[in-house]
């Protein structure tokens, strides 16, 4: 994939120096083990009564489930986390071109979503967002979130992996974006409140799209400026492949469970990729028909 010497994307909030812990050390607990030792419930309840006053009623900020708290420091990056920077500013910049294109032509404005590079685990518009879920869009925020070393974990435990892998998966939480745009999530959210028992299925419907319009974003990319290289739509099919929902259920020593999908089976992404990378517009990328 060609993507050296491309504008980065000014859209990109990097946390990475952040550092995130809840409320606490969870020293109320140690105390209450001492006094419960020395003067049994009775020391353990006038401990709690005091904690509930000093606190405001809100213990749980000395016993380590309170707010989150935030604190900032450098950002050190190794030279491989540099190369994943620095490609996920370029494909962010090449959405945003390639989207305003298509939005264009319907007579839109596309609005750019902001891209948060944090580290474990983060604010966010939707909850704290942990980097064990892998990279996800929140519509409340309309921000993209994304711990890099996903990129790593991509290759080495999903069988996936490389630039246009990489690039694949921002395009995809960017096609949730689009989706947040054009009305569709919110709508498919509103099935799911209406239609508790199609809750898992309409997911499926919804993250098919998001792949689709990745596929199309691609397309669309590549018909501006041929960014696209032998092998690359490969990489992107053994990725869509490794991350199915069948394929990860297997690598987790699980019987397959279809009704137990969230964003569709190996062969579901894989489909519904190529369709947007064969597509001219958003129409096709209907997987809700």
């Amino acid at each position: 994939m060609r993507w050296k010497g491309s504008r980065s994307s000014d859209n990109i909030d990097d946390r990475r120096g952040q550092s995130m812990s809840r409320g606490g050390s969870g020293a109320l607990m140690l105390i209450l083990n001492l006094v419960g030792r020395k003067f049994g419930i009775t020391g353990i309840i006038v401990v709690l009564v005091g904690a509930y006053f000093f606190t405001g009623g809100n213990i749980g900020q000395l016993l380590g489930g309170g707010t989150p708290q935030v604190s900032d420091g450098p950002v050190n990056e190794t030279s491989e986390q540099a190369y994943w920077h620095e490609l996920a500013g370029a494909v962010l910049a090449k959405t945003e071109d390639s989207w305003a294109a298509i939005f264009a032509r319907h007579n839109a404005q596309y609005r750019a979503p902001q891209m948060v590079l944090y580290r474990g685990m983060t604010q966010t518009g939707c909850g704290t967002g942990q980097a064990q879920t892998g990279p996800f869009y929140c519509p409340a925020d309309q921000k993209v979130y994304l711990d890099l070393s996903f990129f790593n974990l991509l290759k080495q435990r999903y069988g996936g992996g490389g630039d246009f892998a990489a690039a694949y998966v921002i395009a995809h939480e960017v096609g949730h974006h689009v989706q947040n745009l054009l009305g569709i999530e919110k709508k498919m959210r509103a099935e799911q409140a209406a239609n508790p028992s199609q809750k898992n299925a309409l997911s499926v419907r919804l993250e098919l799209q998001a792949d689709c319009f990745a596929g199309l974003w691609a397309a669309e990319t590549n018909r501006r400026e041929q960014f696209l290289e032998p092998g690359d739509l490969e990489q992107g099919m053994k990725t869509a492949a490794a991350i199915g929902d069948d394929h990860l259920q297997q690598q987790a020593g699980q019987v397959v469970r279809p009704d137990a999908f969230t964003h569709g089976s190996s062969a579901q992404r894989q489909k519904w990729l190529r369709t947007g990378m064969q597509a001219s517009d958003i129409g096709q990328c209907d997987t809700f028909k």
